[in-house]
């Protein structure tokens, strides 16, 4: 059955700029990718430009509060009271996902019937940490707790809210623009400009933008001997409180400049046919907007008729283009250097044009619509006939799965999962602390499930064995913490159906220490989030190691110290990053008196060395794993024992190398390739394989690995099968 998606931005479709085009964009992504989307308008129809293609669009319905007599007035929505009609309407057939844009009316749906389905695409959020006040900082996290997925347009800003809100962490999903070009419309020829150079600017004339310093270009350009005119288009020119003689001096040159031609207003049409008329678009802008988020969509869309641009040079723009992209300018003599050396050469004009043009292809509804298909597929799984047979042994259409636990952090994306599963039904019994729970709750589970999942073998799972109901299946999470615990002692094997290890080393472990039956154990892997994982690396990351989690000091953080003395003792490029809590935040660690001289012995080394000191970064902890690893080529693993660790795989997710020493079982859960006998051994690894310029390819071997092994979709198959399996005999 294909979802159903509602569709709302706090955008008036009458009035045809970026944000409506967002909206036309959304409607026709979702279609293409599965859905059956309905649109609501927030403002009534008095053009149907935008409007009306989507009306025609199958699968597609467009709804008018005003038409509908929902809303009274001519007015459009304002985000409170366009809540509450987004409310009514899906109160008519709940929407299995529901799209909306603008952070106002997003925090107004946070305590609504609608929240746990919103997809929240977020653009108006503060774009440095001195915008971010606690009131702005409280809303996104509101906002985050009540989406499913929140929209990023651009990495950067996926990774700027990861840091600055931590719920946002996890649900991050990037959906840059949409290049939807109008019908009928043709590219520029391909080719350099034979004659007069034409440039080209669509927008509003605004201090920022540089539009009055643009109208110098044809001027001074012909100075340098190169001919060229300027067309621009667009009729709003801003009124700027700081420079009140700002509107008409940029009118006057508007109107009076040399080689300048003023089109006016126009629809986005004719703006984009103007634009593939000319032969290079301007997009260069004051230094203060080289921070922005965002990636401007006039850009794409030039670059998508063939159309070169003129832009400054960021990270961004960078990592779209390419560094040695030669229309980059920050100031205005670089703009006229970039002009000439195109005017004046064809082949580099050639290069540019291409860039932009395989640039843009990245974003094209095509594109989009894959994009929101992975993320629909993933989080609204088909209906298993295994899973639908086991439901129909205990008489129902759906299999009732219980969780119970008082810790469920290494659970959550796979109780997202089962959550999403049409064919399993899923509650939680939510134990306030290990040993504290509500009898009476947890009874009411053991009455309403046809299997139940222990996530810890604690004393949760120990009540579920003395209370399981005969034909029902119990499934207990065992963990390296608890496999040292007494619980286990105590525990009821026999009213157990899979005791799940996340290794087999720690399965072969369990059965050693337990002598529970081979047959109840199973090994399931712990999930890795590949997706949210696979993200751009950043320049020079094959210098930069990795260590997730240093405490306690079986982590073993002086060994990792060893390997890079050896490494910086011939090239102090190499740089050890470390996301972590602190021991001394830890007052079970830091109590131990054996801890607390190992730590003080690391921290004098770091400080004393000459090879580590400068050479060692402490990052804070957090949720922010996926943007923390951009800057991260080979995360390491030194421990003297671990059950899974999941830090390498996490690593080998992002792109970056694993590095591990041979604690036992290693050898199980990862490629002997990346095991290594001692730290002598790894730095010379790590050394030749960046000095043999293998880095990218093993990454690439190493990101492969760990889809196919432990990938979430793979892990979560997993589970699915174990959950369907037949009742237990009475």
């Amino acid at each position: 059955m294909r979802p159903r998606a509602l569709v709302y931005g706090d955008v008036d479709l009458n009035l045809i700029d970026g944000s409506a085009i967002w909206a036309q964009g959304m409607v026709q992504a979702l279609a293409r990718a599965g859905c059956a989307v309905t649109l609501v308008l927030k403002a009534p129809v008095r053009t149907g430009r935008l409007v009306d293609p989507l009306r025609a669009l199958p699968g597609v319905t467009v709804r008018s509060p005003h038409a509908e007599q929902l809303v009274a007035g001519e007015a459009g929505m304002p985000p409170k009271q366009a809540a509450a009609v987004l409310a009514s309407i899906d109160a008519e057939e709940p929407f299995d996902l529901v799209v909306v844009r603008g952070r106002r009316l997003a925090g107004k749906l946070t305590g609504s019937p609608l929240a746990g389905r919103l997809w929240t695409y977020l653009t108006d959020v503060p774009q440095s940490a001195a915008e971010f006040t606690g009131s702005a900082k409280g809303e996104l996290r509101r906002i985050a707790d009540a989406s499913r997925v929140l929209l990023c347009q651009t990495e950067e800003l996926r990774g700027f809210l990861e840091t600055a809100v931590p719920a946002t962490a996890g649900k991050s999903v990037l959906f840059p623009p949409v290049v939807v070009l109008p019908e009928n419309l043709e590219s520029r020829p391909e080719g350099a400009p034979r004659d007069r150079l034409k440039l080209v600017y669509t927008g509003k004339f605004a201090p920022r933008w540089n539009t009055y310093e643009m109208t110098s270009l044809p001027r001074l350009l012909a100075m340098r001997g190169v001919d060229a005119e300027l067309h621009m288009v667009g009729d709003k020119i801003h009124e700027d409180p700081a420079d009140p003689g700002f509107a008409p001096r940029m009118r006057t040159a508007l109107e009076t400049a040399q080689g300048v031609v003023w089109h006016g207003g126009h629809p986005r049409a004719e703006a984009m046919r103007l634009t593939a008329a000319g032969d290079v678009a301007l997009s260069w802008r004051h230094p203060d907007m080289d921070a922005s988020l965002e990636l401007s969509t006039k850009v794409l869309e030039s670059g998508a008729l063939g159309v070169p641009v003129v832009l400054n040079r960021t990270p961004m723009h960078e990592r779209l283009l390419g560094h040695d992209y030669p229309l980059f300018a920050a100031t205005e003599d670089d703009v006229l250097d970039a002009l000439t050396l195109i005017g004046k050469n064809p082949d580099i004009y050639t290069l540019a044009a291409d860039r932009c043009r395989d640039a843009s292809s990245a974003f094209s509804l095509e594109a989009a619509a894959d994009r929101l298909g992975a993320c629909i597929a993933q989080i609204f799984p088909d209906p298993s006939e295994k899973v639908l047979a086991t439901a129909r042994l205990h008489g129902r259409e759906r299999l009732r799965v219980g969780i119970a636990g008082h810790d469920l952090k290494f659970f959550t994306r796979l109780l997202d999962y089962l959550k999403s599963r049409p064919d399993m039904e899923v509650r939680v019994d939510h134990w306030a602390a290990l040993k504290v729970h509500d009898p009476e709750r947890s009874r009411e589970l053991v009455e309403w499930a046809d299997v139940v999942v222990c996530e810890w073998c604690g004393p949760n799972a120990l009540w579920y064995a003395r209370h399981k109901r005969p034909g029902q299946r119990l499934v207990v999470r065992l963990h390296r913490f608890e496999l040292y615990a007494n619980w286990p002692k105590h525990l009821d094997i026999d009213a157990v159906d899979d005791v799940v290890c996340v290794s087999p080393h720690y399965t072969d472990l369990t059965r050693e220490i337990t002598g529970w039956p081979a047959e109840k154990l199973v090994t399931v892997p712990n999930w890795v989030d590949d997706a949210q994982l696979d993200r751009p690396k950043l320049p020079g990351v094959e210098h930069h190691l990795g260590m997730i989690g240093i405490a306690p000091s079986r982590k073993r953080l002086d060994l990792v110290l060893d390997v890079l003395e050896e490494l910086r003792r011939d090239d102090p490029r190499f740089t050890l990053f470390i996301k972590s809590k602190l021991p001394w935040d830890y007052w079970w660690i830091w109590q131990k008196e054996e801890e607390r001289a190992h730590y003080e012995q690391v921290f004098k080394r770091i400080r004393r060395s000459k090879h580590l000191s400068g050479g060692v970064v402490f990052d804070s902890y957090g949720r922010d794993v996926a943007t923390w690893l951009r800057r991260i080529g080979w995360v390491l693993s030194t421990s003297d024992d671990e059950s899974f660790h999941l830090a390498p795989a996490e690593g080998m997710a992002s792109g970056a190398i694993p590095a591990l020493l041979p604690w036992p079982g290693a050898e199980t859960i990862y490629d002997r390739r990346w095991i290594h006998p001692d730290p002598s051994a790894m730095a010379a690894s790590i050394a030749a394989t960046v000095a043999l310029d293998r880095w990218r390819s093993d990454g690439r071997l190493a990101k492969s690995q760990v889809r196919r092994a432990y990938g979430l979709e793979e892990v979560c198959d997993q589970w699915t099968d174990l959950l369907a399996a037949p009742p237990a005999a009475p």
